[in-house]
This record gives structure tokens, C-alpha cells and sequence, in this order.
């Protein structure tokens, strides 16, 4: 499999172990990913804030440019994966609005890209391809899967799975073994850019995601987006300080955990020493 890459812009700071693992993982189990020349920013959260058309015409310069590749693209993040989705939607929708944009950008885009997840990604290889390259199985690892709210959301616009009580990611991770748990807050948000402008709310919601996963038995939490990584993650002492929890649950990003189950060393996956060894503690 070829794919055009879109790695965003926190794969290149805060979620660098995402992009390695994302990496590493793919060339595993040959899927060619080709990283976009050129491409910018795909306006997040903070562009939807302050312009309407900003963010659909920074992702169409992006589109533009995957086009002229001749491939479909992907990208890790979740919130650049609702961007461009979102992009595209608008602009194949609305005739007037493309060529507005199309002039303002001047990289005329045709609307002939698909936009898939990097979860749909490895869904769409065979489970039996994947398991078949699993040496060190999870068995006996019980994960929480975390969607979030963006990678599911709206499901006019995006279209991986039941936006309630999506699957794919659970059937990945039960291809390599895992025991995925049924909870609460596997679609919940976890507060977002609220971590900054209203840390309060923010980790009310972490903690309430937290405890759903303890109270469901989870020995980690798995997710695919860097905001949700941060918050669930690096905010997590924070929260046990303030509501008093005495427990802390790993936070991974799907594709290390995956890794892991391909004998791939942690330090290729962005991992901790100490994370990856607590995580293969827990595997029969």
C-alpha cells in the first residue's frame, strides 16, 4: 500500500513518538508512506476560531498538493484528519465555494483526494497479515480504547466507524491479542484546547476518563490523538493531585502498542524503558 502522509504539526514537536512509531510500524508491515512536500499547517482548532474559511483553505492547498501526488492521504492525528475531511466535504459540496478558494490559494484542488485515518489504514490490511507478524502477542493485556470525539465526529463528514460505539481500533488491537474493555468514555472529549483556556473543565474531564478506564479493569489506555495524548497523559499527575487518585494509567499511542506486539525495541517507538516493561508485565 502507497499512501500521500500528513504528518501535522505535532507529529514534529510534542507527539514525536507518534510519528516514529507511525513510521516504523507502516515500513513493518509494508505500507509505503510518502510524506507530503511542502505541505503546511492544517489550522486546528485555532483557525476555525478566527476565520471560516482559513482552515478549509489551508487544507485545500494540502489537497492540492496530494492530488498532484495522484494518491489518497492520511494522516496520524485526529484533528488533522477531521480537518482535511472537513475540507474536503465543504469544497466538494460547494461548487462556488472551491473556486473561491481555489483562487485565493491559487493550487487549484479538483476534489479527487480520499482522506483516511491512520486507524483505517492498518484496519484495512487483513487481520490475519497482521497477526501473522506478531511475535510477541497481548495476551492477557486489558486496553482501553480511546476515540475521543474528533476521530468519529460528524459522521456526515467522517466516516470510520459507529460514532457511539466505534470498533475498528478494538479489532486491531484484539488482532494482536489485547482484550479490549467495554467502558464509558471511549468517544468522550477530554477537554482539548481547554487544558489552556479553562484547566478546570479540562480535568474534570480527564479524570472522569480516567476512572472509567480503572473502574473497567484497563492495564493502559490507547488513543490517536496528540491533544488527547496530552491531556490524557502529561495532565494526568495533575489530576491525581487534585482529585486524590493514587493510581496512574499508561498512556499510549495506538501504534506503539501495536509495535510492541511486532517485536519492534521500544526506543524505535517513542516508548519509555520503564511504560514499555509495565506494559509487557501485564502479557501472559
Amino acid at each position: 500500500m502507497k499512501i500521500a502522509y500528513y504528518p501535522g504539526c505535532s507529529l514534529q514537536s510534542m507527539a514525536k513518538e507518534y510519528d516514529m512509531s507511525a513510521r516504523v510500524v507502516s515500513e513493518f508491515l509494508g505500507v509505503e508512506l510518502v510524506e507530503i512536500p511542502d505541505w503546511n499547517c492544517c489550522g486546528s482548532s485555532a483557525a476555525h476560531a478566527s476565520s471560516e474559511y482559513l482552515p478549509v483553505a489551508l487544507c485545500a492547498r494540502n489537497l492540492h498538493l496530494v492530488e498532484e501526488m495522484g494518491l489518497d492521504v492520511t494522516s496520524p492525528c485526529a484533528a488533522c484528519y477531521q480537518a482535511l475531511s472537513y475540507a474536503n466535504w465543504k469544497l466538494t459540496g460547494d461548487a462556488d465555494l472551491l473556486d473561491k478558494i481555489n483562487e485565493a490559494t491559487g493550487q487549484p484542488y479538483q476534489g479527487n483526494v480520499q482522506i483516511k485515518s491512520f486507524i483505517q489504514v492498518f484496519s484495512s490490511l487483513s487481520a490475519e497479515k497482521i497477526s501473522s507478524q506478531v511475535v510477541q502477542p497481548l495476551t492477557g493485556l486489558k486496553v482501553a480504547v480511546y476515540y475521543g470525539c474528533l476521530l468519529v465526529r460528524p459522521a456526515n463528514v467522517v466516516d470510520i466507524d459507529d460514532p457511539e460505539d466505534p470498533q475498528v481500533l478494538d479489532n486491531l488491537m484484539k488482532a494482536v491479542g489485547a482484550d479490549t474493555v467495554d467502558w464509558t468514555h471511549k468517544v468522550e472529549c477530554c477537554g482539548g484546547s481547554l487544558s489552556v483556556t479553562n484547566e478546570e473543565i479540562s480535568l474534570k474531564l480527564v479524570q472522569d476518563i480516567l476512572t472509567s478506564a480503572a473502574e473497567a479493569g484497563a492495564h493502559c489506555i490507547i488513543n490517536a490523538c496528540p491533544q488527547c495524548h496530552f491531556n490524557l497523559d502529561v495532565k494526568q499527575d495533575k489530576v491525581n493531585k487534585v482529585y486524590k487518585n493514587d493510581k496512574k494509567i499508561p498512556i499510549l499511542y495506538f501504534t506503539q502498542l501495536l509495535g510492541l506486539s511486532l517485536g519492534i525495541e521500544p526506543k524505535c517507538l517513542g516508548i519509555d524503558l520503564d511504560i514499555a516493561q509495565s506494559i509487557l508485565t501485564k502479557i501472559r
